[in-house]
């Protein structure tokens, strides 16, 4: 019996244009999702400011959400690990 030839493995390259490797600066961020998408608003919040503009908006589908989750929860682990821990005041977190 012959065997199957394995397909060619293909390496990604990424593409980083100008503007987007610059970023924006976001200080909250809003997470809502459906049963087939989550979406991401990330916001930055002026002090004594009414209002707030969404800086970047990420729809993904929920196993990318979950890889995204578990690789958020690593990179912080490696950063505590790193530079100690992050304490957050029940004041800092809005979300009950």
């Amino acid at each position: 019996m012959a065997e199957t030839p394995k397909p060619a493995e293909i390496q990604l390259q990424i593409q980083l244009d100008e503007d987007i490797a610059l970023g924006h600066y976001c200080n909250m961020a809003l997470v809502n999702h459906t049963e087939t998408e989550f979406t991401l608003d990330f916001i930055y919040v002026q002090p004594q400011q009414p209002k707030a503009k969404v800086r970047s908006r990420i729809i993904t589908n929920p196993k990318h959400m979950k890889r995204l989750v578990l690789a958020m929860q690593d990179n912080l682990a490696k950063f505590e690990a790193k530079f100690g821990t992050i304490e957050l005041l029940e004041s800092d977190n809005p979300v009950h």
